[in-house]
């Protein structure tokens, strides 16, 4: 995160909108898919959870409304800008003179021009500093929302990958098991046939037999789903998924700590703290419409055949310091002050 983060947060330093910063985060996948270059033969976790980050279509959806998002501060910005507009028409007028004793004339003039006009506003009650700072604070928040998908994107293929192995290994061991039991039930047979054992012996031997392939059809079923989530969320068929290596160091040493990274760190709780930053500008914000607005309006124009006049020309330029003074809106104002209000509380 490049944004230096105040008491509030809310004066927090933007990197430029296209930039999306998710911390250490993007630098550990990319470490991850430079270090874990695929072989032929085996798949590694590193590998695979490289590909889950780069191709998950909920990171991309992420990314674009981050975005989007981003997008909010230089509209925000342009409240500190003037706005020009610029106008030009012409056209063809005719008009009759008609006096007594005299030849009634039809002349006729081409009146155009063109018109230049700038307003800058000097002052709205601050609504514009705190639209910036509410648009940095959401861009934060966005920011450590699109962190949020990110780890679930990658906690979700890391299961992915580690539910394969274990459910190959169970499964592995059922049919094991479901082997042992066939012999277990040919040897039955072979000394109920001697004379050795009794039907029930036989019975309680087949009965072993039928419930171990009922655990080897469930442990098959498990691996068939979770393949298909493997697919799902890393873009390949699992084939020689290698094991994974012990992550102790990168364990907490005690629960407290691991809690105290949680409280500091989670893009949950840092993403709600920006949300009541951005809640309580959208107060400040609504409250500057109860105060005045001060605005310079700069006005050129030029105009072509003035007054029905061939071939006159005037030249007007002006400029006009203006106050205007909300007095009363029906209750507008104050609707929204409160409804922000309660906004933030519930923030």
């Amino acid at each position: 995160m490049c944004g230096v983060v105040a008491m509030t947060r809310t004066s927090a330093k933007i990197c430029a909108p296209k930039k999306v910063a998710t911390n250490s985060l993007l630098a550990f996948v990319s470490l991850m898919s430079l270090a874990s270059i695929p072989s032929a033969s085996a798949e590694t976790i590193s590998g695979a959870l490289a590909r889950a980050y780069m191709g998950s279509p909920d990171l991309n959806q992420q990314r674009a409304a981050t975005r989007s998002i981003d997008e909010n501060v230089p509209k925000a910005l342009a409240g500190f800008r003037p706005s020009v507009t610029a106008t030009a028409d012409t056209g063809v007028q005719y008009y009759d003179t008609r006096q007594p004793l005299t030849v009634t004339k039809k002349p006729h003039t081409d009146p155009s021009g063109f018109q230049l006009s700038a307003v800058q506003n000097l002052y709205n009650g601050n609504r514009t500093v705190n639209a910036v700072r509410q648009a940095d604070t959401l861009v934060l928040q966005s920011r450590e929302t699109l962190r949020l998908s990110e780890q679930n994107v990658l906690n979700a293929a890391a299961a992915a990958y580690m539910n394969v192995l274990r459910d190959t290994a169970i499964q592995d061991l059922r049919q094991n098991n479901l082997d042992v039991l066939r012999q277990q039930l040919k040897q039955t047979g072979d000394r109920f046939k001697v004379g050795e054992v009794t039907r029930t012996d036989v019975a309680q031997a087949e009965a072993a037999l039928a419930q171990g392939q009922s655990d080897a059809f469930v442990a098959q079923s498990n691996l068939q789903n979770s393949l298909a989530i493997y697919r799902q969320l890393i873009g390949l068929d699992a084939k020689s998924l290698s094991p994974a290596r012990a992550l102790e160091q990168l364990v907490p040493k005690t629960p407290a700590d691991a809690m105290a990274i949680a409280l500091k760190e989670h893009p949950q709780i840092q993403a709600a703290l920006h949300n009541v930053d951005s809640a309580e500008l959208a107060v400040k914000v609504a409250e500057g419409a109860l105060y005045p607005t001060v605005n310079v309006t700069g006005l050129l124009n030029r105009r072509y055949d003035y007054s029905n006049v061939i071939d006159s020309r005037v030249l007007t330029a002006s400029i006009v310091a203006s106050l205007s003074m909300p007095l009363y809106d029906g209750g507008t104002s104050t609707t929204t002050i409160r409804q922000a209000k309660e906004t933030f509380g519930q923030a």
